[in-house]
């Protein structure tokens, strides 16, 4: 069977990249194999993503310390986290939810992509997978992690961006953005690039270059089929979470990517809901080492 659905094969049709995707898809598994095994019990945080009641999409982050993740069988994992309660997919995850994941290691740039249904436990979760595979390190800023135990904060909601996460957009160097394809099938990405990479266009408008990739164009072929978004925006030093969910399209047009250093194709993403929660993760992490894949961010006057 082919791996990829209707809208990846458009996408990567229209990229003129389809042989280049056919050959790397036979990276994608169905069983986890040992290396990655122990590579997913060695970690402190797993990135999900997950579409809600509503159909509104969100990407969160479980974190615990090494072993929290647990290899159960050849094709499932147990994990002992739990979202706060004012996370936007604490209520989802109560419930058997389709399920996108990225266990990731920045200290070694190293990242297993996973998909599959979680089902909720007594002690968190158990995931069934349907498919497995690894990413290129590429565009992964290098971090050490700490552990921090603290409270979450209430969360704060809004339907449009304020002062304090447009500071925290500016900065950052990496987010993760979940999508689902027709059928809901979740999906969850990295994305990664120096400071000011995303972009704040207005207080519900956010754009970013697309950097060359594995060829697959998972999230792509997603979008291409529902255009339904979420991200979620990481503080490394404070453990803030900043979760967005909208739509997002992929602007194909040659001239605006020409105007980004290194952009194949620009994304252009409206927020619809956010939901910030401070101190939602227990991990803090050292100073970036940014990738060496990352190109250059234009500002008006040059680039950086």
């Amino acid at each position: 069977m082919d791996p990829y659905h209707h809208g990846e094969l458009a996408v990567q049709k229209r990229a003129g990249l389809t042989e280049t995707a056919k050959a790397v898809s036979g990276a994608i598994m169905t069983e986890i194999p040992d290396v990655a095994a122990d590579f997913i019990e060695e970690q402190q945080m797993l990135v999900i993503g997950a579409a809600d009641n509503r159909g509104e999409v969100w990407s969160s982050l479980l974190a615990g310390e090494p072993g929290f993740i647990t290899v159960t069988g050849p094709s499932s994992l147990s994990v002992a986290a739990a979202l706060s309660a004012g996370d936007p997919l604490h209520h989802t995850l109560a419930e058997p939810t389709r399920l996108g994941m990225i266990a990731i290691e920045p200290g070694t740039r190293r990242r297993m992509r996973m998909n599959g249904t979680a089902r909720p436990t007594r002690d968190g979760l158990e995931i069934t997978l349907e498919r497995i595979y690894a990413n290129c390190p590429k565009y992964i800023q290098k971090r050490v992690p700490q552990w921090q135990p603290a409270a979450p904060r209430e969360p704060r909601e809004a339907g449009a961006l304020a002062e304090q996460d447009i500071a925290l957009i500016d900065s950052t160097d990496t987010f993760f953005i979940a999508t689902t394809d027709m059928d809901g099938n979740a999906d969850a990405s990295h994305r990664g690039g120096n400071p000011g990479f995303l972009q704040v266009r207005g207080p519900r408008h956010l754009r970013w270059p697309d950097y060359v990739g594995n060829s697959m164009f998972n999230t792509f072929g997603n979008l291409e089929v529902n255009p339904r978004a979420g991200l979620m925006i990481p503080d490394w030093t404070t453990g803030s979470l900043l979760h967005l969910t909208g739509t997002a399209a992929v602007d194909w047009d040659p001239d605006h990517a020409a105007a980004l250093p290194g952009a194949q194709r620009v994304v252009d993403f409206t927020v619809e809901r956010l939901v910030r929660v401070d101190n939602a993760s227990p991990l803090r992490w050292t100073d970036p080492q940014f990738s060496r894949f990352n190109p250059p961010i234009t500002h008006e006057g040059g680039t950086s």
